[in-house]
């Protein structure tokens, strides 16, 4: 079976530096806000290029602790609308609910999936303090339109980059684009952490310090709480084996890059949409390489029986969810033929046997009596 995510062997390549700082943490007896995050974050910002980085404990820590620092600096109030797409994961929605905000979602685009500008300035209300994009499978959301529709309006512009470590477009990388950006480092990501992990990035040094305060108890002076904050610090050791894989991203991005390609140019089959080619300019961080198909449940089905593991990202639309069955929502037919039609299709450096993936999908038929059957 060729694995969706071979974990593993990603992590296998740095067993011996991992032990090293494994080592390095336990001599320096400290564990958490030491060294070894200081310089994460000092390295992660530079990479992204922007000022200020703010580990955290995941990526739904960053994205609500970004608002709740809003929230302290006057910038949000209780009740504010916050604009993001239907179609992404549930993480988005509950930080913007746990900060006492409103979700508004908004359809994306089909072609990219991604919060679509026009969709965005339609949900738009009296009451919209913000607009939440999510660079959905590694790739930029529109930021150019959506920056300016930002502009316009006097909108705050918050990156969901969970997804989309090292995307760019025209050598600007994802997490600088807006007022502030959330990544994760749950181990599948691209950067990923050997646990949980996540961090806040931004330019500005006011919510820098007040998201700094905020995951550490409200408190910047031991014993001293000026705000009423949470625990939410990205620790040593997780520190420490994130400094080992950053050194070694750009090189995964190009393979993942070299991969999609590969896909890309191999899959010929009239029943499987491809997602759309980076555009001049664009780099596409290849978190998720997600088809679509009208039969994707027979799809998924047949490649399993040609032994090539698959998941869906996502079957079940924010506006679906049991969980926010409580408010109502506009339409959002896009976001659920999404829903409906997408695969995600393995893809990770050090992949063996792209070729038989690529096969699988070609030789796929639902015409067939297997596929019919399944």
């Amino acid at each position: 079976m060729i694995p969706f995510l071979d974990l593993k062997a990603l992590n296998k390549r740095f067993e011996g530096e991992f032990a090293s700082a494994l080592q390095r943490v336990l001599d320096s007896g400290w564990f958490v806000c030491g060294e070894e995050l200081r310089a994460f974050e000092a390295e992660f910002a530079l990479w992204c290029g922007v000022a200020h980085c703010i580990g955290v404990g995941n990526g739904l820590d960053a994205l609500s602790l970004i608002l709740k620092a809003y929230m302290h600096l006057g910038r949000l109030v209780p009740g504010d609308e916050v604009i993001l797409p239907a179609n992404t994961f549930i993480a988005t929605a509950l930080a913007v609910s746990e900060a006492g905000l409103v979700p508004v979602l908004a359809d994306p685009l089909e072609s990219s999936a991604n919060l679509d500008p026009v969709a965005a300035a339609a949900a738009m209300s009296s009451r919209t303090r913000a607009l939440l994009p999510v660079h959905l499978y590694g790739r930029l959301a529109d930021m150019v339109a959506l920056r300016e529709l930002a502009r316009q309006h006097g909108l705050l512009l918050i990156e969901d980059a969970a997804q989309a470590h090292g995307a760019s477009l025209g050598g600007q990388r994802a997490g600088t684009w807006g007022d502030a950006a959330a990544f994760s480092f749950f181990p599948g990501k691209n950067l990923g952490a050997l646990g949980d992990g996540g961090a806040v990035l931004t330019g500005d040094e006011q919510l820098a310090a007040c998201v700094a305060s905020l995951r550490n108890y409200g408190s910047q002076r031991k014993y001293h709480h000026e705000q009423r904050g949470v625990n939410s610090r990205l620790d040593e050791l997780q520190a420490a084996f994130l400094r080992i894989k950053l050194r070694v991203l750009d090189a995964d991005q190009d393979e993942r890059n070299i991969l999609a390609a590969r896909y890309l140019s191999g899959i010929r089959n009239k029943h499987i949409v491809l997602p759309e080619v980076p555009v001049a300019g664009e780099r596409h961080s290849w978190h998720l390489f997600v088809v679509r198909s009208a039969y994707r449940n027979a799809l998924q089905a047949h490649l399993h029986e040609q032994g090539v593991a698959t998941l869906v990202h996502y079957p079940i639309p924010i506006h679906r969810q049991q969980a926010y069955s409580c408010l109502a929502w506009p339409s959002l037919p896009v976001a659920e033929r999404l829903a409906e039609t997408v695969l995600s299709l393995p893809i990770y450096p050090g992949m063996k046997r792209v070729d038989r993936v690529i096969e699988a999908c070609n030789s796929f038929n639902p015409d067939s009596d297997s596929c019919m059957g399944a």
